[in-house]
């Protein structure tokens, strides 16, 4: 079992940077995909990020393609977002999760949940 822990998320003005921090617990951290999702008010939690065991194969969903990094340290058990050039619509709570399998684009193929750190983009 593996518990996540996101950090990171705060107020930040549109144009500007924030890199969030996803910390497992447990000795079984590398041998899941993570993934990031977020989810605004009213809206159904969508696929933001993933990466692989290894790490050397991403996917990003096309909104946040080119502005948004995934990374991951299997040392530090530890999956990290960079966000750049952030817009106001990227406002949500953000929460990242370890694949159990199947496509990596359906929360519902993830088996652990952090708590979601709240980031908002002000305009």
């Amino acid at each position: 079992q593996a518990q996540l822990v996101e950090s990171g998320g705060r107020l930040v003005q549109a144009g500007g940077s924030l890199r969030l921090s996803c910390a497992a617990s447990g000795r079984t951290f590398s041998r899941y995909a993570m993934g990031w999702f977020r989810q605004a008010p009213g809206k159904e939690r969508e696929f933001v990020a993933a990466i692989n065991v290894i790490g050397g194969i991403t996917d990003y969903a096309d909104s946040v393609k080119d502005r948004f990094t995934i990374s991951r340290d299997n040392a530090k058990s530890t999956v990290y977002l960079q966000m750049n050039s952030l817009k106001p619509e990227d406002t949500a709570v953000y929460y990242c999760a370890a694949r159990a399998s199947g496509s990596i684009y359906y929360p519902e193929n993830y088996i652990y949940w952090g708590q979601g750190t709240q980031v908002t983009v002000s305009s």
